[in-house]
């Protein structure tokens, strides 16, 4: 203003040399123009003119005045130029902060919220040796909408829509991680692109563009954390100096950074996979000797638009050690064939596992866990658990892989899933031959294995093999522990946690079932522990009475020792279940009834034909005897079983009169000759008092006299010394059985009880009196008696004996055939009073090896005799002189061996009584 000023004022009084200074003023001006105001140069130059200070007045007057006039009223058209410039001036200064400042910020702001990019394909062109090249398409899109700012949204839209298009140059192009220390992942180089600026217009953009790996230590940190799910977010930061131009403008560099936060979802998880075909086979290795490899299809979900080739690549496969902090151990190399990837198309990977040997810490048992890294992982697949193996990238270089790849991989491992998988039913057929039972051991401590049944047998079982098993297999040992069910109940547990050995049988497919492995071990004493004792005695029951067997379904954990192309290995908790059928201990036709006729329905018992032999005594007191026996029986079941000792009571019509003990017995299926048995006889102590005791005597009466008597066998607490329960159970099952018959005894050949033989009219040898001499001379009788004893005296302390004509009496007479009679009077023929003891001795003419051998007996001192005077019977006695006469007798003895007293009586017929003067 100061030029201006000093331009103007000498116009006043010379025009003309006015407008020449004017032109030197404005010349002046534009180069010596103050930079500080009037009022700062007055102070810093006092020596300045004052009609500088007259001239800036006159122009500003002349400015303000509304005419447009000076101040003398006069128009100053010359002042037009002035006002332009200055107003030219400052639209300049205007564009300039509009173009220079504002656009360039609301420009790249509105790029930044409006730009959207599809990427409609990505693939990899091909792998370099440090990088791959990647063809990149997609479509490009500036859409207003996306700005949140009204301003930006308008302004943005009004200058792109100017500017129409940009193109960008050849730029590299950085990423880089500024939580990881701004590690750089790669570095791009990106060729020029030329774009459509306007709102709303889409350009294809197609790239071919070489990426470089960057830190590779980096990559990996930033793998493992993504792989263990440590990466919350990630920020990714690319940066570029972009040459842009638009149109034929160009806009220099321009150095872009955009920024990226992925959080949460926006991370890309580990892609899902379904391992479509599992199949194991065994291999020659190259260097000599077997392996085994595996063969897999998985298949990969592709959610992205990528597709490329990936080449062959190798892997390491690695399980977890004891303990996490102890390094994984190697199981097998791994390799991928080269693998197409198609963009938003499922992926099928193939992959092929040799495994060349198992490494000793792979199979070797942990501390303080009895299994083996192995067994973990074996345990939780057949289970249907999922179990994880580590995949590392191999360090051996690849053909037709890059460096970098190898290197890559090999710095990351990556844990991959394996899904359990629950086989079924291996067990297909399971049964047991040769079955042997051995009965609890009295001496055997309560929680002790032996104070179970056990039981030894030939196990037979068909195993179905998995399809994916496609080798060679054996097995050389097996043990397991299972649980036994009975009607979905629970029964026990079979105890076989002890190595059995066993033998094996591949079986080819056929066209109705796969391929099957023929197991057969032998167990021997496996404890069977008893669980629930009700339903041991409903299979007891089943056994017993019933006809048709039982089904048991046993569950079981089994350990296998299998011998592969690998070596011996141990398969620990394999599952298996299955059906065992156990034959009914009744014969399937029902047995044929015992000895005397019974009327038992149960066919077991009809079939046992229980004989008893070389009776002994062994203890007396005045009301009990200690006896054993040899106890002759048939086994009519499949089964055998050993009994280490075994008690139960005897009982007769209710009363408990004995208990018989057998220890260290085995019956075997079949005949089963001399089996020791020892018996105590004390009903007065055991049954309970006298009643007891003429219970007892009754008993004894019929049976010497022949009679079909039985016997109810019962179990109790006792039983087992060391399964209390196991006799309580049993004890249900009371059960009646016909008397064993003592050797030569008779029979009821009648079948009506009464032991009188008159169904044949044969005389049969009784079991007590074999035969009686009668002399009529002296009235005497002697009488030869078959002792049951044959190591003990018997003393007939007292003898009240009657002698009658049988049924029907006689009807001829002959020396030398036995009289009979049509009718006879119940009377008798002769009586028998002898109160003087004698003694009968053993019976020392059986031979226990042939019990039909033929026994002689002990003859009596000559018995006084008083006869009939008159009927039938004497005459039937008179006649039979010399010959023999068939009678009945009854009688009541008084017998004593050692200082054991009872008295008992006789009955019997069909005695063959021969009669002498």
């Amino acid at each position: 203003m100061t030029s201006i000023n000093q331009a103007v004022a000498p116009e006043e009084h010379h025009p003309q040399r006015g407008r020449r200074q004017d032109d030197d003023v404005e010349r002046d001006a534009s180069e010596n123009t103050p930079l500080l105001p009037p009022t700062a140069q007055a102070n810093d130059d006092r020596s300045q003119p004052r009609r500088e200070t007259s001239a800036r007045r006159s122009l500003l007057t002349s400015l303000q005045s509304p005419s447009g006039s000076n101040g003398n009223g006069k128009s100053s058209k010359r002042r037009w130029p002035s006002l332009i410039a200055l107003a030219g001036l400052c639209v300049l200064v205007i564009l300039i902060i509009v173009f220079a400042f504002l656009a360039p910020s609301t420009v790249e702001q509105y790029g930044q919220e409006a730009a959207v990019f599809e990427p409609t394909s990505l693939s990899i062109d091909s792998f370099t040796a440090s990088g791959v090249r990647a063809r990149i398409q997609g479509d490009f899109t500036l859409d207003a909408q996306r700005v949140r700012t009204k301003s930006v949204r308008n302004l943005g839209r009004f200058f792109t829509g100017l500017a129409k298009e940009a193109e960008s140059g050849a730029s590299e192009v950085e990423v880089s991680l500024p939580e990881y220390g701004n590690v750089v992942l790669g570095t791009a180089q990106v060729p020029g692109v030329k774009v459509d600026l306007r709102d709303g217009h889409r350009t294809h953009v197609d790239v071919l563009s070489d990426l470089h790996a960057g830190d590779v230590d980096g990559i990996r940190r930033i793998a493992n954390d993504w792989i263990d799910g440590r990466l919350g977010q990630l920020r990714v930061l690319g940066k570029a100096n972009v040459p842009l131009k638009s149109g034929i403008v160009s806009l220099g560099q321009q150095l872009i950074r955009h920024e990226l936060l992925f959080a949460n979802k926006d991370i890309p998880s580990v892609p899902a996979y379904d391992i479509k075909k599992l199949m194991f086979r065994e291999i020659e290795l190259p260097m000599g000797g077997k392996g085994m490899a595996a063969d897999a299809s998985v298949i990969v979900e592709n959610p992205y638009p990528v597709e490329l080739t990936v080449p062959p690549l190798a892997f390491a496969a690695l399980v977890d050690n004891c303990h996490e902090d102890e390094p994984y151990i190697k199981l097998a190399d791994v390799e991928t064939h080269e693998l197409r990837v198609q963009p938003n198309q499922e992926v099928e990977v193939n992959v092929t596992a040799v495994v060349h040997q198992l490494p000793d810490p792979l199979t070797q048992e942990c501390p303080g866990s009895g299994q083996s890294p192995l067994d973990l992982i074996l345990g939780k697949y057949i289970h249907g658990k999922d179990t994880t193996i580590y995949i590392r990238g191999s360090s051996a270089p690849q053909l037709h892989t890059p460096d970098w790849i190898t290197t890559l991989l090999h710095s990351i491992t990556a844990p991959v899933p394996l899904p359990g998988r629950t086989f079924g039913h291996l067990v297909k057929d399971f049964d047991l031959a040769d079955t042997h039972f051995t009965l609890p051991s009295p001496f055997a401590d309560e929680n002790s294995p032996e104070s179970n049944p056990r039981i030894s047998a030939n196990i037979q079982a068909t195993v179905a093999l998995p399809e994916e098993m496609n080798f060679n297999i054996s097995i050389s040992r097996v043990r397991a522990n299972a649980d036994v069910f009975y009607k979905a109940r629970k029964l026990g547990e079979l105890d076989l946690h002890k190595w059995q050995h066993a033998n094996s049988t591949r079986i080819p497919a056929s066209k109705h079932e796969g391929p099957t492995l023929a197991v057969s071990s032998r167990v021997e004493n496996a404890p069977l522990k008893i669980t629930d004792q009700d339903v041991f005695a409903d299979v007891v029951q089943a056994l017993v009475f019933g006809r048709k067997g039982v089904l048991m379904h046993v569950k079981a954990d089994v350990d296998v020792e299998l011998t592969t192309a690998l070596g011996d290995m141990a398969v620990r908790g394999v599952p298996a279940e299955g059906e065992v059928p156990v034959k009914p201990i009744s014969p399937p036709d029902g047995g044929r009834p015992g000895h005397g006729g019974t009327n038992n329905t149960n066919p077991l018992l009809n079939s046992l034909h229980p004989t008893v032999s070389n009776l002994t005594i062994l203890t007396t007191t005045p009301s009990s005897l200690t006896l054993s026996a040899l106890l002759n029986l048939t086994n009519p079941t499949p089964y055998a079983a050993t009994i280490p000792y075994f008690n139960i009571h005897l009982l007769a019509n209710h009363t408990l009169l004995a208990h018989a003990t057998v220890e260290n017995l085995t019956v075997n299926p079949g005949f089963n000759a001399f089996l020791p048995v020892t018996a105590v006889w004390h009903p007065l102590s055991l049954g309970g008092g006298h009643p007891a005791a003429h219970v007892g005597s009754e008993w004894l009466s019929q049976f010497i006299s022949g009679y079909n008597t039985t016997l109810t066998l019962q179990t109790h607490r006792a039983s087992f010394p060391g399964q209390p329960e196991l006799g309580e159970s049993f004890a249900r099952f009371a059960v009646e059985i016909p008397t064993p018959r003592l050797d030569g005894g008779p029979s009821d050949d009648d079948g009506d009880g009464d032991n009188d033989g008159d169904d044949d009219g044969e005389e049969k040898p009784p079991h007590f009196l074999k035969s009686a001499t009668m002399h009529l001379i002296t009235s005497t009788a002697e009488v030869t008696v078959l002792s049951p004893l044959h190591h003990n005296t018997l003393i007939v302390t007292s003898l009240d004996a009657e002698a009658f004509l049988p049924h029907p009496p006689p009807t001829t007479t002959s020396r030398q055939t036995t009289t009979t009679f049509e009718d006879s009077e119940d009377e008798p023929i002769a009586r028998i009073h002898y109160p003087t003891p004698f003694a009968l001795p053993p019976n020392k003419h059986q031979n226990p090896s042939n019990p039909d051998d033929e026994e002689e007996g002990t003859t009596s001192p000559p018995l006084p005799v008083s006869w009939s005077p008159r009927g039938v019977g004497y005459d039937a006695v008179r006649k039979a002189l010399g010959g023999k006469l068939k009678v009945r007798a009854s009688a009541r003895v008084g017998v004593r061996i050692g200082l054991w007293n009872e008295e008992v009586w006789v009955r019997v017929g069909g005695v063959g009584a021969g009669v002498r003067l």
